[in-house]
């Protein structure tokens, strides 16, 4: 594998990355709101979105360490993961705002 496709890959591994960093600490942020109003609903949604996190870190960790065929359907497997988690996010962070 030349140079330029590894330092591809791996700009597009520390995209994705910083996307679930940054998805984490929204998620995070929500969750202390959520239990600061006491919200049982977006507390209840928080939490089903906590157990997608380490799922979410494994498909990573799985783009990291695949190659050819095998790296696009590990990308594409997990972009559409992080972003079923955002439109999930956004949809509590609404529901959060509006209280």
């Amino acid at each position: 594998m030349s140079t330029e496709v590894n330092i591809a890959k791996q700009a597009i591994h520390d995209m994705l990355e910083s996307k679930i960093k940054t998805a984490e600490a929204k998620l995070d942020i929500l969750k202390a709101h959520a239990e600061n109003a006491k919200a049982n609903v977006e507390i209840k949604a928080i939490t089903e979105l906590m157990t997608k996190k380490p799922v979410i870190r494994l498909k990573l960790q799985e783009l990291k360490n695949s190659g050819g065929d095998r790296w696009e359907q590990a990308k594409a497997d997990l972009e559409v993961r992080i972003a079923e988690f955002e439109k999930s996010l956004k949809g509590i962070e609404s529901k959060v705002k509006a209280s």
